[in-house]
C-alpha cells in the first residue's frame, strides 16, 4: 500500500517576511550595508584598534600594590577582612583536627553510618570502601584536609544561599535584582573567582574557602527561591486563614513545602564546592587538589591519578548520600528509627574509642598501596607505543597534532584574521536572531569589553578552542542522546556512566588527557569535550523523550518512518531542549578550556595561571575579566527567546 505524504505548504515572500528571524536578519543586513563600509574605511585591520583599548594594567598594579602594602595596617583589613580570615582559618583547622582526632576508623565508621541511615546498607558499604580506598592510596591526610575545607565552605555557602534565596523567594523586587547577578555567577568559569579573593586575602586557606563560597552559593539561592515560590497556594491560604503571622507561615508551611528543593540545592552546593575546593589548590587550598596540581605541573600522571581517585570517590559518595536523602523526603518513617539512631551513635563511638586506644588514629604506612609507579610505567609504555606509530590509525599524539593543525590553528587564525567589527556584528546577529535585542546588546557589550581590556587575540584563541570543543561535543552528544532516547537499554547502560562523569570535578579530567595526549591545546579541548558531553547527552535524551506521544502516534498513523518521525516531529518539538543543551555545552566547555591553561592550553587560561603563579595580579585579573565577558557572551548568544520567557514567567 503506497504511503501518501502531504507536501509542506509553500511559503511565499510576504509570508516569509512575517517570520521574526527573517525580519531581524533583514534589519541587520541593512545596518551592515551602512556601517560595514564606514568601519572598513576607518579600521581595515583585523586587530582591535589601540585607540579603543583601555590600559588597566597600571591601575590594577597600583591597586594590587596598595592592598599588599596596607593588608597589615589598614582598618578595613584589620577589623573586617582580617577577622573573616581568622574565623575561616580557625573553623577549617578545628574541623581538620577533629577529623584527625576521631581517626581513620572513626571517620570511616561515621561516613558509613550516615550513609546507612540515609540510604541503606549498600551505600553504607560503598561509603566505607571509598574512605578506605583514600587511605590505601596514601591520601588520608590530604583527603581530611579537603574534607575540612569542604565542611566549612558548604556550611557558609548554604547559609549565604538560603539567606539570598529567602530574600528572592519572598520579595519580587529582590528576585528581579538577584536574578541577573545569579545568572552571571552561574556562567562564570571557576578560575574567574580565584583572583579577586587572592587580591584581598592573599594565597592560602581563607582565599580558597571564600572563593568556594562565592562559587557554590548561587545554586542554593536559586533552588531556595524556587522552592518558596513554588509552594502550594492552597496550603498557604489555609495556614493564613488560621491567623498565622508571616514568620509562622514561613517556618510552618513555606520551608517544609520546599524541603526537596532545599535538599537539591544542598546537593548542588556540595558538588560545586568540591569542584572549586580542588581547583582552589592553585591559590593554596592544600589537600587533594594540591597533590593533583603539583603532579600535573611535573607531568607525573601516576601521582595525579593517586590523588584524583579519592576526589572522584568523595564526589560520588557525597552526591549519592545527598541525593538519597532527597528521595527519602516524604516517605513513610521506618519503625524504631530513633532506636536505630542510638545504635548507630553507640557503634560510631565504640569504633572511634577503639581506634584511639589502639593508637591507630593515622592511617598505617604499611597499608598504603603505591599506584604512581605502575601508572607511570603504563604511561611510558603508552608514550612508546600509542603516542605515535600505530598502524593505519596513528597514535594519540598524531591525533592531537592533526586536530591542532587542521582544526584549532585554522579556527584561531580565521577568528583573529576577521576585522574586529565583523566579529561584533556576527555576535549581534546570532544573539538577536536566537534571543532579543537585550541579549544581543549584552553580548556585543561583553565582546567589546574584551577588546577594551587589550586581550582581543588571546580571547579569540580561547574562543576557537571553545567552538572546536563544542562542535565535537554536540555531534557526539546529540548522536548519543538520540540513540539513548530511542533505546531504553542503551539509556540504562549510559546512566551510571553519565552519573559518575557528572560528579567528577573539572580538575580530574586533565589527568587522563595528559596521559593520552601530553600537553597542549588539543588535550585541553579533549578534557572539555569529556566534561561537557554528559550534560548534552542527558538534556538531549530528556528533551526527545518528553515529546508529546500524541504527535508521534499521529505521524505514525500517516505512515511516517522512524527516521521521518525523528526529523520532522521529535527534533522540531524538542528544539528548546536542544538549544539548552547547546547553551550548557558552551558554558561547561569554557570552564575546562580555561583550566586547560594548566596543561598547555594557552590563551586566557595561561594568563590566569601565570598571574596566580607569578603574583602578577594585573595580568591575571585582566584575563579573568575577559573570561567573564566571554562566558557572558556565549551564554547570551545561546539563550533562546522561549527559555528567557519561561525564566521571566
Amino acid at each position: 500500500m503506497a504511503t501518501i505524504t502531504a507536501s509542506p505548504p509553500r511559503v511565499g515572500l510576504p509570508g516569509l517576511l512575517k517570520t521574526p528571524a527573517v525580519r531581524k536578519l533583514l534589519l541587520l543586513a541593512l545596518a551592515a550595508a551602512i556601517l560595514v563600509p564606514l568601519a572598513n574605511a576607518r579600521w581595515a585591520s583585523g586587530s582591535w584598534p589601540t585607540a579603543l583599548t583601555v590600559d588597566f594594567s597600571e591601575p590594577l598594579a597600583k591597586a594590587s600594590d596598595w592592598i599588599i602594602d596596607n593588608r597589615d595596617s589598614h582598618p578595613l583589613f584589620l577589623y573586617f577582612f582580617g577577622h573573616v580570615s581568622n574565623v575561616v582559618v580557625i573553623a577549617v583547622r578545628a574541623v581538620y583536627l577533629g577529623l584527625l582526632a576521631v581517626g581513620w576508623a572513626g571517620v570511616t565508621a561515621l561516613g558509613a553510618l550516615v550513609a546507612w541511615r540515609v540510604a541503606g546498607i549498600r551505600l553504607a558499604l560503598g561509603t566505607g570502601v571509598a574512605f578506605l580506598a583514600c587511605g590505601l592510596l596514601g591520601m588520608w591526610v590530604p583527603t581530611m584536609q579537603t574534607l575540612a575545607l569542604m565542611v566549612v565552605a558548604v556550611l557558609a555557602s548554604v547559609a549565604v544561599g538560603v539567606l539570598l534565596g529567602l530574600a528572592a523567594g519572598l520579595s519580587d523586587r529582590m528576585d528581579r535584582l538577584l536574578r541577573p547577578v545569579l545568572d552571571t555567577m552561574q556562567v562564570l568559569p571557576a578560575f574567574a573567582y580565584l583572583l579577586p579573593v587572592v587580591l584581598v586575602f592573599g594565597i592560602g586557606v581563607p582565599a580558597a574557602v571564600l572563593a568556594t563560597v562565592i562559587y557554590a552559593a548561587p545554586p542554593m539561592a536559586r533552588l531556595t527561591s524556587l522552592g518558596l515560590r513554588g509552594a502550594d497556594k492552597e496550603v498557604l491560604e489555609a495556614v493564613e486563614s488560621l491567623g498565622s503571622t508571616a514568620r509562622q507561615r514561613l517556618l510552618t508551611a513555606r520551608i517544609p513545602l520546599a524541603r526537596k528543593e532545599l535538599l537539591l540545592g544542598l546537593n548542588q552546593t556540595i558538588m560545586m564546592a568540591l569542584s572549586m575546593a580542588v581547583i582552589a589548590a592553585v591559590i593554596g587550598a592544600g589537600g587533594l587538589g594540591d597533590r593533583v596540581y603539583q603532579a600535573l605541573a611535573s607531568v607525573d600522571v601516576g601521582a595525579a591519578l593517586a590523588a584524583g581517585i579519592p576526589i572522584v570517590l568523595l564526589a560520588v559518595v557525597l552526591d549519592r548520600v545527598t541525593g538519597a536523602a532527597g528521595e527519602r523526603l516524604g516517605a513513610e518513617p521506618e519503625p524504631r528509627r530513633g532506636l536505630g539512631r542510638l545504635y548507630a551513635l553507640v557503634a560510631f563511638a565504640a569504633v572511634a574509642v577503639a581506634g584511639r586506644l589502639a593508637g591507630r588514629l593515622d592511617w598505617p604506612e604499611a597499608w598504603v598501596v603505591g599506584i604512581a609507579e605502575p601508572v607511570n610505567r603504563a604511561v611510558d609504555w603508552m608514550t612508546a607505543h600509542l603516542y605515535s606509530g600505530v598502524p593505519v590509525v596513528g597514535g594519540t599524539a598524531d591525533w592531537a597534532g592533526h586536530f591542532t593543525t587542521w582544526v584549532l590553528d585554522p579556527m584561531r587564525d580565521g577568528l583573529q584574521g576577521l576585522p574586529w567589527w565583523s566579529v561584533l556584528l556576527i555576535v549581534a546577529a546570532l544573539a538577536w536572531v536566537i534571543g532579543t535585542w537585550r541579549t544581543a546588546l549584552t553580548a556585543v557589550l561583553a565582546m567589546a569589553a574584551i577588546g577594551a581590556l587589550g586581550v582581543w587575540k588571546p580571547s579569540l584563541d580561547t574562543l576557537s578552542q571553545v567552538l572546536a570543543a563544542v562542535a565535537v561535543t554536540l555531534v557526539v552528544g546529540f548522536a548519543t542522546g538520540i540513540a539513548a532516547a530511542r533505546s531504553d537499554r542503551l539509556e540504562r547502560l549510559l546512566r551510571p556512566v553519565l552519573d559518575v562523569f557528572q560528579t567528577m570535578p573539572q580538575f580530574v579530567y586533565l589527568i587522563p588527557v595528559v596521559a593520552l595526549f601530553g600537553v597542549g591545546r588539543a588535550p585541553a579541548v579533549a578534557a572539555a569535550i569529556v566534561y561537557a558531553l554528559p550534560a548534552v547527552v542527558r538534556i538531549t535524551t530528556q528533551g526527545l523523550r518528553q515529546v508529546d506521544p500524541a504527535a508521534l502516534e499521529a505521524s505514525g498513523s500517516l505512515g511516517a518512518t522512524s527516521w521521518q518521525q525523528l526529523r520532522q516531529v521529535q527534533l522540531p518539538l524538542a528544539r528548546p531542549a536542544l538549544l539548552l543543551a547547546v547553551n550548557q555545552g558552551l558554558v561547561l566547555v569554557l570552564a575546562v578550556v580555561v583550566i586547560g591553561g594548566l596543561v598547555g592550553g594557552g590563551a586566557l587560561g595561561y594568563d590566569v595561571v601565570f598571574g596566580l603563579a607569578q603574583g602578577d595580579l594585573a595580568t591575571g585579573l585582566v584575563a579573568g575579566a575577559a573570561i567573564v565577558c566571554l562566558g557572558l557572551m556565549l551564554d547570551r548568544v545561546t539563550q533562546p527567546t522561549e527559555r528567557r520567557a519561561k525564566k521571566g514567567a
